[in-house]
């Protein structure tokens, strides 16, 4: 489903080159929930954006449903974008002047979906997630992990095969990211791929595996037992 090989990405100025992935090798296969964790600046969200096409990479390969992305334009890693692949932010990122309704069609509308079709998908997934009766609401009148739940229906709303998941429980309390990851672990069990990047050790232990990005590398801590020496390592020079 996800697999980079060998992947870098540098970040370069007039004077300074910056690896913030090198070398980097994943394989997340078709139904996998896996969880992504490192200590800050270890190169999380670097791979979370081009896993999700938001970021280019400078060197290695990356395989999306078995298609070679690094030779697509910005029009075809978009369309691929709208169509394969649903994010789930930890700020949400709603439109504040759309309702719920809206905000939810936005990707769909790039679709160019039929309109029917897109009022059936609109109301699938919110009554999916358990706000129907919000639909006209706005994101300000919603309690955050309502707000959650709306950015979680927007993305199913596409049927994407990849759901990518930055921090979804980071903005919440307790309860409220207790009822998000039940609710992300129930789309799992539907036949949804999930790649969650989170802090919070406990949370990753309700994913299927754990990978841990340290100093811009993947460790596979199920398959890798020199995990714990370079996490103490990394932790020494935090």
């Amino acid at each position: 489903m996800l697999k980079m090989t060998h992947l870098s990405k540098v970040y370069r100025t007039e004077v300074v080159e910056t690896y913030a992935l090198r070398d980097f090798n994943i394989d997340v296969k078709e139904g996998e929930f896996v969880a992504v964790m490192g200590p800050s600046g270890s190169g999380k969200t670097t791979f979370l954006t081009i896993a999700g096409l938001l970021e280019s990479f400078s060197g290695g390969e990356y395989r999306l449903d078995n298609v070679d992305v690094s030779g697509l334009n910005d029009n075809a890693r978009s369309k691929i974008r709208n169509e394969k692949i649903g994010f789930v932010f930890q700020s949400f990122n709603l439109i504040p002047d759309l309702n719920v309704h809206d905000n939810v069609e936005v990707p769909l509308r790039y679709r160019g979906m039929k309109s029917s079709e897109r009022e059936q998908r609109i109301m699938q997934s919110l009554e999916r997630v358990g706000l129907a009766s919000r639909a006209r609401h706005y994101p300000a009148e919603l309690s955050g992990g309502q707000q959650q739940r709306v950015a979680i229906a927007r993305a199913l709303a596409g049927t994407p095969r990849l759901l990518l998941a930055d921090e979804p429980t980071g903005n919440l309390d307790t309860q409220m990211a207790r009822g998000v990851m039940e609710l992300l672990e129930d789309i799992h069990r539907e036949g949804a791929t999930i790649v969650m990047v989170t802090h919070d050790p406990e949370l990753a232990t309700r994913a299927q595996r754990s990978v841990h990005i340290i100093d811009g590398q993947a460790v596979d801590i199920a398959e890798d037992p020199r995990f714990h020496a370079r996490t103490a390592a990394a932790g020494d020079r935090i």
